[in-house]
């Protein structure tokens, strides 16, 4: 093949930037599918409840949801008894969410920083509406709903 040729050139054009986005086009399949697996759950594990909301505040990229959870685990971000297998509760998703996406609470929030009051803070501010409880599980659309609306409240 000569590059000399304008159409040599053109083809070799088109064949580097074919190879160029063959990652950009493999993260957005694997993210697609994160996405499928996660509105497909019932309950969400803390480890995959880790991974989503750490990569959507942008306080890191992880490859593998137990490296997100032992990241959130390091910075007090999840409630202490978690597991990275176990089924995330809404009250630890929150403490999660508000620590991830540094958003700020009330009084009692700011000085125990527990679970509990990350619950309470998120009702308050609107992001948890409706029938639901601290213990209760969190689906995978209830963690995508939840974190898009902290999005939007930052407008992002």
């Amino acid at each position: 093949m000569c590059f000399c040729s304008r159409n040599g050139r053109a083809a070799f054009l088109s064949g580097l930037c074919f190879f160029l986005a063959l990652p950009v086009f493999a993260a957005t399949q694997s993210t697609a599918m994160e996405m499928e697996t996660l509105l497909a759950s019932d309950a969400v594990t803390y480890a995959q409840a880790s991974r989503f909301v750490l990569e959507a505040a942008d306080a890191g990229a992880f490859a593998d949801p137990a490296e997100a959870f032992r990241f959130a685990m390091d910075r007090n971000w999840l409630p202490g008894s978690a597991e990275p297998d176990a089924r995330a509760r809404l009250d630890g998703v929150s403490l999660l969410l508000m620590r991830s996406f540094g958003l700020r609470g009330g009084v009692f929030f700011t000085l125990v920083g527990s679970p509990h009051f990350a619950y309470r803070e998120m009702e308050h501010m609107g992001f948890i509406q409706g029938r639901t409880g601290p213990r209760q599980s969190v689906s995978g659309d209830t963690l995508l709903y939840l974190t898009g609306r902290i999005l939007a409240h930052l407008g992002e």
